[in-house]
């Protein structure tokens, strides 16, 4: 068993991962439906990770794939997530929350907006 572990969408800053794994938390790769990165995140488990962490635009389907039904996109590339209550975490410059907010719409609590400079500690609030 593990005492705590990261996954994260490709492109997550390298040396936090790095500094992480260091110090004992181990990472896991993730992927969209899209990249191919790692392990699908709709195929993580329970218990599986402590958080999951990425860049904003990983999440967001390609503007053909955008319609009304972009909420059950989300919510289908996220579904284990939601289900498990593991947290994702969500890169976005803090000035561009508000808009980011207006793309995904209500998400509930497991989906954070974090800003780069505060990354760090809130994936520690979740190890």
């Amino acid at each position: 068993m593990f005492l705590a572990r990261v996954g994260y969408f490709e492109g997550t800053d390298p040396l936090l991962l790095s500094t992480l794994a260091a110090e004992g938390v181990e990472t896991l790769p993730l992927a969209n439906t899209w990249d191919g990165h790692g392990k699908y995140v709709n195929h993580l488990t329970k218990g599986e990770v402590n958080v999951v962490v990425g860049y904003f635009h990983k999440i967001i389907p390609v503007e053909q794939e955008r319609t009304a039904m972009f909420q059950l996109i989300l919510d289908s590339l996220l579904s284990a997530c939601k289900i498990y209550e593991i947290p994702v975490l969500l890169i976005v410059p803090a000035n561009m929350h508000q808009k980011a907010k207006a793309i995904i719409g209500d998400t509930g609590k497991f989906l954070h907006l974090v800003s780069p400079e505060e990354l760090e500690a809130q994936i520690r609030k979740h190890l």
